[in-house]
């Protein structure tokens, strides 16, 4: 895992988006003890409390679990869960923005549904 600090997005929203990542891709599984604050500020060579405030957001976004005194963990994802609202309204607001700036460059349909098949959904 790593952050740039020269991305647009806040280095707290990198790391929510690492961790996300690295789920999807099996690096991280259900239960996983993920790093201590400390240990992943000193990892990334950021702040503690950039980092506290990423793991907050995963929290709150129910990714991870975090139990006073033994750390955060993956969160089992049942497949009955209810799906979050909340992150189903933003991503398709970013989604409309994006597809408003791909139509103004004029890029083809065909083209945007390539790329999607293209990454690893």
């Amino acid at each position: 895992m790593y952050v740039d600090p020269n991305n647009k997005d806040a280095i707290y929203e990198q790391i929510v988006f690492n961790v996300k990542k690295d789920i999807i891709q099996g690096i991280l599984s259900p239960e996983d003890k993920i790093l201590s604050v400390r240990d992943m500020s000193k990892k990334l060579g950021v702040n503690p409390n950039t980092v506290a405030k990423a793991y907050k957001e995963l929290e709150n976004q129910n990714v991870i679990v975090t139990i006073k005194g033994r750390g955060s963990f993956v969160k089992r994802n049942d497949d009955e869960q209810v799906i979050d609202i909340q992150t189903q309204n933003k991503l398709k607001k970013e989604l409309k923005a994006w597809l408003v700036e791909a139509q103004y460059a004029r890029v083809p349909k065909e083209l945007v549904y390539k790329w999607i098949e293209e990454e690893e959904y």
